[in-house]
């Protein structure tokens, strides 16, 4: 689980992320950075739409991917937001983390 500190619950962080930041998309997510202020720490904010499926698949994508992403809290201060597509419902764990990790490292906020 995603320690409380690390989740993204404004609204306003939500859309600094999604406007401003950084992009990258596979089949399973699109990830959205934006760069916070230094000693901030990370901050990880998930969406997932209807289209991904009833409320018991969405909470069950939700849950997967806030998993993965507790192995990543070492990034520097940065907000994060994962939307899921609807292809993250019928994907295993194992290939959404690796598609993370390479969306991440693209990215520059990890290293391969």
């Amino acid at each position: 689980m995603l320690p409380a500190a690390h989740r993204m619950r404004a609204a306003a962080d939500f859309r600094a992320a999604s406007r401003h930041g950084l992009r990258a998309a596979n089949r399973y997510f699109v990830i959205h950075v934006v760069e916070g202020e230094p000693g901030a720490g990370l901050l990880v904010g998930f969406t997932v739409s209807k289209k991904v499926g009833n409320a018991v698949v969405r909470n069950q994508v939700r849950r997967r991917l806030r998993h993965i992403m507790r192995d990543y809290l070492e990034i520097p201060a940065s907000k994060v937001v994962i939307r899921a597509r609807p292809g993250s419902a019928t994907a295993s764990s194992q290939e959404l983390r690796e598609a993370l990790h390479t969306e991440l490292t693209r990215l520059g906020m990890v290293h391969a």
